[in-house]
């Protein structure tokens, strides 16, 4: 049974009727085939005598309070309300394996079974009976029933555990109420957990201290382990660092983190329990760029305890906010207090480019928009892009720029009116305006409820730079001025708005704005700079202002204002002698994207030759940082095939590495590798990476059965991630060409069938590879043509955004 989506005129009138919610949890997760849930939940009315509902989606047998309910379109009717309520509902509800619900994995290494409550945006009611809302919170009291040999995770504090059964197969887990949380932050994760556990030490609390853990799947406790101290150091320092920063103390009993398999999300901000992909667990040595997300992953999480866990938005148009400031907070901690120090580097290569892209399709949105503009979930859904993530990071840090340690003063003051509440973009802009001078109303009507972004030009007048800006917003930020050669002669901080700034002093230099990448700007620098630039880029010190150049590079790639050519010109220069590990994989990465989606067929040959001149020239320096991420580039993108082979019969390659080469090989017309390696790795992650090398093989036969298992229907979540990776093979855009058509026609079907997870799935499955301008364009056309049909909401802002994409690639508009 598919419920009916809840409007925003439905939740305001609920809201107004309900308050004080307090909800009663038991799980039965012992059956594999579904599980029981025996809800009590108590709550208010403000008007006695009124109805309301609650939402339950896709359960079965459902009772209110020991009768039959009054269940349709996943709605329960509360009719007849008193003053004080109390109702309890009991169902049947099945699992799931698209990380919308109660999500089941078997753990292919050792056949355990681990189930985890995926909630999220408009998802609890799949989970539990609830009034769906966020501005309704309520506390938890949880209990959950599971196989004697498990570990029970969930919002609360674990206080006791109790055998049950006959046999005493059976344990009873129940855990401490909850301070009120919305609904969407409920959690329970169920399994043969491995842990790493410890007293972290809190003033605040009653003991001096409270329990923290990191938690993984049994099969992945050697990779558990090896981090565990790392793990351990990041969670205990930005915890200091929060803990001192913020006004409100920590809100929940304990803090643990688990890596959970099949969750949709990088990472979900629980209360007192954050669930992580297992992927961030990697089997093989980590890359720069890995280690560096998993700390901004730690820290951005840890931010929601507050900021979107403590004070919560009222509706789902302001959940911009809890992830712009969580995004915002996870680089500057991880920088801060975690010791990544070049925090800000990756975000300006890795980060912020999502967001300028979002920035430029059509499906760009206002950061902050009205309430009315989303008004269900799944609209709301669909804006849960790089708009909210990257460009509303950016725009906070420009706004931290601007306002200098009146902004911290401002979000303490925020925290502190609304903790346990719910509050608006309006609350948080008077807690801003009552501790700055500054107009930050007119700020926000200029950066929140304005799309785009400036443009900052560099032009000369008798050689003395000038800055212009392009568009319509202030920006504070540093200006960098260096000599022919890329010394730095000298740095500024400037204000640019409506009037242009001559940089007296500074004839002749060369001048980069947004050197400390402080605003949200695009970069057009006058001719000397570029031409000094393209010429000294790997000599600039500041490997944070060579990574804003290395993007703006990308940048006029992307723009078609220079050619894949070009950049393979570029990386040949200077990443080859590039010995920083995240600008050096952050620019291969973004090298290997515009091949994908820009490249024709008869392009890849010279690109792949550049990428490897590359790669060898790292990995022969006998630089460890570099080593991780020089390997898995070339192992993806090299023709030869004797190093492969020779890489898989004698070198001590890590898993993915291993899975790689695998993948490649078979992509190159030798899929032999492939049953040995699912042998050797029989982990999730093995699973998933034999999907791809499968999926990969270049035969007619090989692709029939691949596309069979990607449309039909069975594959998980993360099964048919890596089955479409496989797919669309480097080189394969002749063989593939026939299911071009037919992903549109059989997405389109399977996503109507499905929920928002799995459609955004599907969306994200597109077909970028190389292939001819004609074909590209025969795509796009077709792609528009379906758009113009019924296309479910999530699909159709994925598949706008990939005609988008296609059309940036044909024209770079």
């Amino acid at each position: 049974m598919d419920g009916v989506a809840l409007k925003l005129p439905e939740a305001r009138d609920r809201a107004a009727l309900v308050s004080d919610v307090h909800t009663t949890v038991h799980l039965d997760l012992r059956s594999t085939e579904e599980y029981t849930v025996d809800a009590t939940v108590r709550f208010s009315c403000a008007e006695p005598g009124a109805s309301t509902f609650l939402e339950l989606d896709g359960a079965r047998d459902v009772t209110l309070d020991g009768q039959p309910a009054p269940y349709a379109d996943g709605r329960i009717a509360l009719d007849g309300l008193a003053a004080s309520n109390e109702v309890r509902v009991t169902a049947t509800l099945p699992y799931v394996t698209d990380g919308d619900g109660m999500t089941v994995t078997v753990d292919p290494a050792d056949g355990e079974r681990y189930v985890c409550a995926f909630t999220a945006m408009d998802i609890a009611h799949k989970v539990i009976p609830c009034f769906d809302q966020p501005d309704l919170k309520t506390t938890f009291t949880v209990s959950v029933t599971g196989p004697a040999h498990w570990t029970v995770l969930a919002n609360g504090l674990a206080i006791s555990q109790e055998r049950e059964g006959e046999d005493g197969g059976a344990r009873r887990f129940s855990f401490a109420p909850t301070p009120p949380i919305s609904t969407y932050l409920f959690f329970v994760a169920a399994g043969p957990w491995v842990s790493e556990t410890w007293e972290e030490p809190y003033e605040h609390a009653e003991s001096g201290a409270l329990p923290f853990g990191w938690h993984a799947r049994a099969s992945q406790e050697r990779e558990l382990r090896r981090d565990a101290a790392e793990l351990r150091r990041i969670t205990s320092t930005c915890f200091r660092w929060f803990t001192e920063a913020f006004d409100p103390p920590y809100a929940f009993d304990d803090y643990q983190q688990v890596f959970t398999p099949g969750l949709n999300w990088g990472a979900m901000e629980f209360p007192g329990c954050v669930a992580f992909r297992d992927q961030y667990l990697v089997q093989g040595a980590p890359t720069a760029l890995q280690r560096q997300w998993l700390a901004n992953t730690i820290a951005h999480e840890m931010a929601h305890m507050w900021f979107g866990d403590l004070v919560t938005m009222e509706w789902w148009q302001d959940t911009w906010l809890n992830e712009s400031f969580a995004d915002y907070m996870g680089y500057e901690v991880a920088a801060l207090a975690a010791g990544y120090d070049d925090a800000w580097t990756t975000a300006a290569l890795t980060r912020k480019p999502t967001g300028y892209r979002a920035d430029l399709r059509r499906s760009t949105h206002r950061i902050a928009e009205d309430a009315e503009q989303l008004i269900d979930a799944d609209t709301a859904f669909a804006n849960f892009d790089m708009i909210t993530y990257a460009k509303g990071n950016a725009v906070l840090r420009q706004l931290g720029t601007w306002l200098g340690e009146d902004f911290l003063a401002g979000v303490n003051r925020h925290l502190r009116s609304h903790a346990f509440g719910n509050a608006t973009l309006a609350d948080f802009l008077d807690a801003l305006d009552a501790e700055t001078d500054r107009d930050v109303r007119g700020w926000a009507e200029k950066w929140l409820r304005t799309t785009g972004f400036d443009t900052i030009e560099v032009t000369r007048r008798d050689w003395v730079p000038v800055l212009t800006r392009h568009g319509s917003r202030p920006h504070r930020f540093t200006v960098s001025a260096y000599d022919d050669h890329l010394r730095l002669v000298e740095t500024r901080t400037v204000d640019l708005d409506d009037e242009p700034l001559v940089l007296e002093g500074l004839a002749g230099r060369v001048v980069v704005p947004n050197a400390g990448d402080e605003t949200f700007v695009a970069l057009r620098l006058d001719d000397h700079s570029w031409e000094v630039v393209t010429r000294h880029l790997s000599a600039m010190e500041s490997s944070l202002t060579r990574a804003v150049l290395w993007w703006a590079v990308i940048d006029r790639v992307e723009s078609h204002g220079s050619s894949l050519a070009d950049l393979s010109a570029l990386l040949g220069r200077h990443l080859r002698v590039e010995r920083d590990p995240v600008i050096f994989e952050s620019v291969l990465a973004a090298a290997l994207r515009i091949a994908r989606l820009y490249a024709a067929p008869e392009d890849l040959p010279a690109f792949f030759r550049s990428v490897e001149e590359v790669c060898h020239a790292a990995l022969a320096e006998d630089e460890p940082a570099l080593e991780p991420a020089a390997l898995r580039a070339l192992a993806g993108t090299t023709r030869d095939r004797d190093l492969l082979v020779r890489w898989l019969h004698g070198t001590a390659l890590d898993q993915e590495v291993r899975w790689i080469a695998v993948r490649r090989l078979a992509e190159l017309g030798d899929p032999s590798f492939i049953a040995a390696e699912e042998e050797r790795d029989r982990s999730v992650s093995g699973h998933l990476a034999a999907l791809a090398a499968h999926a990969a093989v270049p035969t007619p036969e090989a692709k029939a059965e691949a596309w069979a298992r990607l449309m039909g229907g069975g594959l998980g979540n993360h099964e048919l991630t890596a089955a479409a990776a496989g797919f669309w093979g480097w080189e394969q855009a002749d063989l593939v060409a026939p299911y071009l058509d037919r992903y549109l026609v059989e997405g389109l079907a399977l996503a109507t069938a499905s929920g928002q997870a799995m459609s955004q799935i599907i969306g994200r499955a597109f077909p970028y590879l190389p292939m001819t301008g004609a074909a590209r364009q025969q795509l796009r056309d077709r792609l528009a043509e379906v758009l113009d049909g019924e296309v479910p909401t999530v699909l159709a802002r994925t598949w706008n955004d990939a005609l988008d994409d296609l059309d940036r690639a044909l024209t770079g508009r």
